[in-house]
């Protein structure tokens, strides 16, 4: 007698002690997603990687700071879903079944970020996945001005950092990767001021700044920054030979092969590994990825694809790419900060470190997408990227009474040393990235 209802079966690989929810247990979370409608996934707080399973339904959401992908496997008895938050453990899954003939990387999916994924799984061929937003901020509508906003957005960044504390690592060393940049600086400010404000001994904390063969921009700014409000003892420089640096390395580890991405991620990896050399208990990690997307803080003439209007007329351009349903969506690695967190996620999973952005959460998000840019920028390249030092070091004013230093930006790839030194580390052709990636599954 024919089945009514398909058999299927859902293999979910993730870890769910890695999600870390404030307001609620996992399981109630997962509910939440299997149930509601997608908008009540914002009532979320906290970092998720969820996959709930109704019948044939499978959903699935994730927040910015968690990968998720799913890849359909074919069973003589109906499609079987298998969900991890590496490709390589779906693929050591398939081996293990003696389906590996079915795996292609590029056959992997990745969800997005801030929307409820949904799949039917009902047999050859399985529909296309549907997308359902649950994250959808106003764009544009604060009336404060540069001061006041600034306070909003660090405030809420502040908040995250408390909530982060309290709830995962109340006790044990806190380390910031600092660059002495605004994020990372901005995170270092708050987070001393968290302990401070607990009444808890500020030793626990360090900042962590790579110097490759003696160093560059990075370090320079660095110990100007600590130098400036007389904290340099809280500061310990990573030193590292350019041969430490091994792209091939960190292509395996982060799964892509965008040069941006994988660069700095070189530069990430050498960090942790100087990190965990030196301190091999070591667990908790902060860092301000995510900073210079919320508040679009790019040379947008490096990318040919973006102009002003492009970056301020689309919403979380930057965090989620140009959106899933637009034709330039990947469906294998999504867009954005939503694809490229696994440059700061995998590398810090890999090497046994706890990391945490407050610029991923969607309260933060949403101050920083209420900023009037456009009318603060009139379309301006250069109001727009002075705007971010602007933000932050009213808002860190306002919540520290501190006075933060505030440098231009330099990406993590070209101010871990001087370019001299990083000359050759990486190669000038980006196609090349793209084979070190297929080899690893022999294309």
């Amino acid at each position: 007698m024919p089945r009514e209802v398909p058999l299927n079966r859902v293999v979910d690989l993730t870890d769910p002690a890695r999600n870390v929810i404030f307001n609620m247990t996992v399981d109630q979370a997962r509910e939440l997603v299997r149930t509601g409608p997608a908008g009540a996934v914002e009532r979320i707080d906290g970092s998720f990687a969820l996959v709930a399973v109704d019948g044939i339904r499978v959903r699935m959401a994730r927040s910015m700071d968690r990968p998720l992908r799913h890849f359909i496997a074919k069973l003589e008895d109906g499609p079987c879903l298998v969900v991890a938050d590496r490709i390589d453990e779906i693929h050591a899954w398939l081996v293990e079944q003696g389906l590996e003939d079915q795996f292609n990387p590029y056959y992997t999916r990745m969800v997005p970020a801030h929307w409820v994924t949904e799949l039917q799984l009902v047999g050859c061929p399985d529909p296309v996945p549907t997308h359902e937003r649950f994250f959808d901020p106003p764009r544009g509508d604060a009336a404060d001005d540069v001061e006041a906003l600034g306070e909003r957005y660090v405030r809420a960044t502040y908040e995250e950092i408390r909530k982060w504390l309290d709830a995962r690592a109340p006790d044990g060393p806190l380390g910031v990767c600092f660059s002495g940049g605004i994020d990372s600086g901005a995170v270092f400010l708050l987070t001393l001021h968290a302990l401070l404000e607990r009444g808890e001994a500020p030793t626990r904390l360090k900042a962590f700044t790579l110097a490759v063969d003696g160093g560059g921009a990075d370090l320079e700014r660095a110990r100007a920054f600590l130098d400036a409000l007389g904290m340099g003892l809280y500061h310990e420089v990573i030193e590292v030979s350019k041969d430490a640096l091994d792209w091939r390395e960190t292509v395996r580890i982060v799964e892509d092969y965008k040069p941006l991405d994988i660069e700095a991620a070189t530069m990430g990896i050498a960090l942790l590994k100087g990190i965990r050399a030196r301190y091999p208990e070591w667990r908790f990690l902060l860092d301000g990825d995510g900073g210079d997307e919320n508040l679009k803080d790019y040379p947008i003439e490096e990318n040919p694809e973006l102009t002003i209007r492009s970056v301020l007329n689309n919403s979380m351009l930057y965090q989620e790419g140009w959106g899933v349903h637009s034709i330039k969506h990947s469906l294998t690695y999504t867009g954005g900060l939503s694809r490229s967190y696994a440059r700061t996620y995998q590398p810090a999973r890999s090497f046994g470190f706890e990391g945490f952005s407050p610029f991923t959460q969607p309260e933060v998000i949403r101050v920083a997408e209420s900023i009037p840019f456009i009318e603060w920028t009139g379309w301006d390249h250069q109001r727009l990227y002075a705007l971010k030092g602007q933000l932050v070091s009213a808002g860190v004013r306002a919540v520290t009474g501190r006075e933060m230093p505030v440098f231009e930006k330099c990406r993590f790839q070209h101010g871990a040393g001087r370019p001299e030194t990083l000359q050759g580390v990486f190669p000038e052709d980006p196609r090349v990235y793209r084979r070190a990636f297929q080899a690893l599954y022999g294309l």
